[in-house]
């Protein structure tokens, strides 16, 4: 395919735009021709060109194409626990993993005794039309992990504001998700980075426009965004005694 072809097309945005209007298992299967050719099959290519670039910011870090079990979720939901049954994201997500995450799940897939979940940062890239993002970090970590992330921020409060602070990172990323009403249990409720030590996830996004999600160079473009918020990452897996 030609270097200049984008990935994402007005077909893509248009098939998630209908996909929201149609949420349901007979639109899907009489458009999922339209699924593979507009969205699965353009988010694999992006994922395949990302993993060379990727390499560059951290060995670690996996860029997988794997139809199944790679980088790229599901387009079904996980309706079980929710009110919402509509069947489908109306959007994609991809994921680009820690490698020790999958060394775990090949361990219990051999029928070794199971470690149990290992966080590890992520970068992610989110599609969806009007409302695309990019961004990087841990989201819902476990307790333990939580634990040892606030911990490790007390003991390197510099590294931590050079990681989320720094004009790069500023420029474009926001931190977000969960916090806490109190300041978690002890912890010095009048730290300078109280706020910070509050948060339950530890995740930064940058906006992705809908004309830039159209670009040709649409990698390239990805990782000079990635390359600001890499510095959080690297400073994760430090907190989690991961490589990076």
């Amino acid at each position: 395919m030609a270097k200049n072809t984008p990935y994402f097309t007005p077909a893509t945005l248009r098939f998630l735009k209908q996909l929201a209007a149609h949420n349901n298992k007979d639109w899907f299967n009489a458009h999922r021709d339209d699924y593979e050719a507009a969205v699965r099959e353009p988010c694999l290519r992006f994922i395949t060109d990302l993993a060379a670039p990727l390499a560059t910011l951290s060995p670690e870090m996996v860029a997988s194409p794997k139809k199944v079990g790679g980088s790229l979720f599901r387009i079904h939901r996980d309706t079980r626990f929710s009110s919402d049954k509509t069947p489908y994201k109306t959007h994609a997500g991809m994921s680009f993993f820690h490698a020790a995450t999958k060394a775990t799940a090949r361990a219990d897939a051999g029928g070794n005794a199971a470690p149990g979940r290992l966080d590890a940062p992520v970068f992610y890239f989110h599609l969806t039309p009007g409302d695309s993002f990019l961004g990087g970090g841990i989201w819902h970590p476990q307790s333990e992990t939580l634990r040892r992330i606030r911990a490790y921020l007390v003991n390197n409060p510099a590294s931590w504001q050079q990681a989320t602070r720094s004009t790069g990172f500023r420029r474009h990323f926001t931190l977000g998700g969960d916090s806490l009403v109190r300041p978690p249990q002890g912890f010095d409720p009048e730290h300078p980075l109280i706020e910070d030590l509050k948060r339950k996830d530890f995740v930064a996004s940058a906006a992705v426009s809908d004309d830039d999600l159209l670009r040709p160079d649409l990698p390239r473009w990805v990782i000079t965004r990635y390359r600001e918020v890499s510095p959080m990452l690297d400073w994760l897996c430090g907190a989690l005694d991961l490589p990076y």
